[in-house]
């Protein structure tokens, strides 16, 4: 998971494994809020490469 600023400066990343792709988005969603970084572009891709969270 990363998210970005205006600039494309990055302002998070993090990584974390989860059992199923729904999970995985509901605790990315949840790091993010938890970060203030909801609103910000972000995107959150498994293991494999599949897009799972994107948000500009």
């Amino acid at each position: 998971m990363t998210a970005f600023d205006h600039k494309g400066n990055l302002l998070f990343e993090d990584s974390f494994q989860a059992e199923k792709d729904e999970e995985a988005k509901e605790i990315g969603k949840q790091k993010l809020e938890e970060e203030g970084l909801a609103e910000r572009t972000h995107r959150l891709v498994s293991p494999r490469g599949k897009l799972l969270l994107f948000h500009t």
